[in-house]
Formats: structure tokens, C-alpha cells, sequence
């Protein structure tokens, strides 16, 4: 009896779905949220009160110091040696107007998983929680998978009195887009619930993709074939090219996918095992011939008999 597996057809409908992403990428620029509105630039002329950093400060006095120097009329190679500075420094601060012009600038930070939840990390922090504990199991409760400590140094600039700040959202990938449709809704943290939400507003080929998956995936959940024909019909019928053959695809073995869907049937344990052969062979990098790596392979399976 032919059993197609249920890994690999729920894998193929997912490679699908980041065909139609990646044919649709116009789709997910727009899907990101607008950034907050960014600080207005340092004044040039605003007084030394500024100077609140490390990087700041020493901008300055190396500033004041070169130009106190060079003002008096010497040479930049003078002004070097009498201040034991690079000569290139002391050229670059000689023709700078302002000291702001070279103070280090702090790279922006990638997005992370606590992003989403920052907003209400704030929030709370207004309401008088201060406990990054509790903080942290509280946003476990909406979502968050991140470790405690991620949280704990998130809210140290609230504690000295500075803002949370929230990068920009990138994009989505393909592969993410896909990532999100075949997760459960009930297993998608809230950063995933809203982009996905967003996303399917902006993309009408990808909203359209969404109902499906779904459907396939309460399919293989309840191991209930009865509306198969109906959703590779409903998948023919698209006009999305990746959904079109792959319906193509799927009846040209359709009683193989309804027995894979209908019969506790896999091939996890041959996977296994092709697993276990390729680790073999890449541990021993080709120092050793075909008998020993039988060998290692017997004893893998003994050992997976003995301790499954």
C-alpha cells in the first residue's frame, strides 16, 4: 500500500507558500509598520549640557583642546606634536565647524523577539512594576519565548530614567511568511499574530493562500481526507502558479496522500536512520572505508534498540 508522508506533504505546501512570498515581495515592505517619528537632530550651537556620554565628551575636549591650539596660528604638525595626536586628527578637528560633526554615533540594533512586547513593558513600568521577574512572566503570558535576561536588560534604561527604544521592523523573508502560515495560531507569539495580520491586508495572493493551509492542516490534524478533492479543486481554481501544481502534483497521487492523511503511517524511522548514516559518514570526513562505517551504523541501531 502506497502511504504518502505527512511531513513531507505538509513541507511541500509550505514551500509553496514561500514561492507565492517571494513572487509577491512588493507585498511585504508595505506590511511593516510605520517607525515613530525620530528626535530632532542635536543643535550645533546648543550648549555643553550635551555632552552626556563617553563618546561626547571626549569629541569635545578633543575639539576645544586642537582648536585652542591651532587658533593661535602654528602648524598642524606643531599643534600634533605639542598635543601628542595624530596629524590627521588634528586636521580633521581643525576643519570641523562643530565638535557634534565627529561624535561616535551608536550603530541602530537588529530587531529581536522582545520588540512587540516593549511598548507594554513601558506601560507597566508607569504602573509601578519594576520587577523584571514578573515582567518577564507576564509577557510569557502573551507570547514571548525569550529568556528572563533579555527582559532584565531591556528595562535597565527605564531605571536610569532613558526610553525604550524600538528599532524599525525589517521585512519579512519568504521563508518567515511561510513559517508564520504553517505555525498553529494558538503556538504564534503576538509579534507573529500582528505581522501575519498586517501582511495578509497588504497581500491579496497571500490572503488568499491563508484559508488553505489552514484547511490542509485541520485535514491532517483530525486525519480526515473527506474534503481533499474539494481543496485541490479550490487549489486549481487559484490562479497562483504554486498552488496550481502542486494540486497537479498531489492527484497524481492522491490515493498515496489520502492514505497519509487517513493512516497513522510515516517515514520518521527510515528518516532516522538516513539521518544517523549521514552523521556517520560526516563524522568520519572520509578517513575511513565502508567496512567501518557499517560498523558504526550496526552499533547505532543497537543502541537505538536498546535505548529508543
Amino acid at each position: 500500500m502506497q502511504v504518502s508522508d505527512r511531513f513531507h506533504l505538509w513541507q511541500g505546501l509550505s514551500k509553496r507558500v514561500g514561492d507565492i512570498a517571494a513572487a509577491h515581495r512588493s507585498c511585504l515592505l508595505p506590511a511593516v509598520p510605520a517607525p515613530e517619528a525620530a528626535p530632532p537632530p542635536p543643535n550645533p550651537t546648543a550648549s555643553s549640557d550635551q555632552a552626556d556620554t563617553r563618546g561626547r565628551r571626549h569629541a569635545k575636549n578633543l575639539f576645544e583642546a586642537v582648536h585652542a591650539v591651532t587658533d593661535t596660528g602654528i602648524s598642524l604638525h606643531a599643534a600634533a606634536h605639542q598635543l601628542g595626536l595624530n596629524r590627521r586628527t588634528v586636521r580633521k578637528y581643525t576643519r570641523a565647524a562643530t565638535w557634534q560633526e565627529y561624535v561616535r554615533r551608536t550603530p541602530s540594533r537588529r530587531p529581536t523577539s522582545l520588540d512587540p512586547y516593549l511598548e507594554y513593558l513601558r506601560q507597566r513600568w508607569e504602573e509601578g512594576e519594576h520587577t523584571a521577574t514578573v515582567l518577564h512572566q507576564e509577557i510569557v503570558a502573551k507570547g514571548y519565548q525569550g529568556h528572563y535576561q533579555q527582559v532584565k536588560m531591556a528595562i535597565a534604561p527605564l531605571r536610569r530614567g532613558l526610553p525604550i527604544d524600538t528599532p524599525r521592523e525589517r521585512p519579512a523573508s519568504p521563508r518567515q511568511v511561510a513559517r508564520w502560515f504553517t505555525t498553529a495560531p494558538s503556538r504564534r507569539g503576538l509579534h507573529a499574530t500582528e505581522a501575519l495580520r498586517r501582511l495578509l491586508e497588504h497581500c491579496p495572493e497571500l490572503d488568499q493562500t491563508h484559508e488553505p493551509v489552514r484547511q490542509f492542516a485541520a485535514m491532517l490534524d483530525s486525519r480526515d481526507a473527506t474534503l481533499l478533492a474539494h481543496w485541490l479543486e479550490q487549489l486549481a481554481t487559484s490562479r497562483l502558479p504554486a498552488l496550481v501544481s502542486l494540486a497537479n502534483a498531489i492527484r497524481e497521487d492522491q490515493a498515496a496522500v489520502v492514505q497519509g492523511i487517513t493512516t497513522p503511517f510515516n517515514s520518521g524511522v527510515n528518516e532516522g536512520r538516513i539521518t544517523d548514516l549521514k552523521l556517520q559518514k560526516r563524522i568520519m570526513a572520509g578517513q575511513a572505508g565502508v567496512p567501518l562505517l557499517r560498523h558504526r551504523v550496526i552499533l547505532m541501531a543497537l543502541l537505538r534498540r536498546r535505548f529508543p
